[in-house]
């Protein structure tokens, strides 16, 4: 996929998702995190999702902007639970224009139906010029 516009400082990009149990025995099969909170449904019948699933918001949009990421860093504020929407919003809170790149720090937040944030995460990567 071409990048058709080059990054530029302050450009945002959101993403909505809402994971559901089967996105979760999943993940927990590929991930071998099958802890209970991730198999046994609470009392209302939902899942807690794992911290790194959730985390694949940002890599999705990521992978929309051909960013090669080269650092993560994640905090995780409070459990997401299947069934509820999460929406991540991505800032270029930087960007260095090299000879064949771009270098890019950029900033997520992921929020809750509740607008609570669920989860914060600083990204440093690049993405190459056509």
């Amino acid at each position: 996929m071409s990048m058709s516009m080059p990054p530029e400082e302050g450009d945002v990009h959101t993403y909505k998702r809402t994971f559901t149990t089967e996105d979760v025995r999943q993940f927990g099969e590929v991930s071998g995190d099958q802890q209970a909170i991730h198999t046994e449904p609470d009392e209302d019948g939902r899942l807690v999702v794992q911290g790194l699933l959730t985390a694949t918001l940002p890599t999705k949009i990521g992978g929309d902007l051909s960013y090669i990421a080269r650092t993560m860093e994640f905090n995780f504020h409070q459990p997401v639970y299947t069934e509820n929407a999460i929406r991540c919003e991505w800032t270029n809170e930087s960007v260095e224009e090299r000879d064949d790149r771009y270098t890019v720090t950029s900033s997520v937040v992921c929020t809750n139906e509740d607008d609570e944030t669920v989860m914060e995460a600083s990204i440093n990567g690049l993405i190459w010029k056509e």
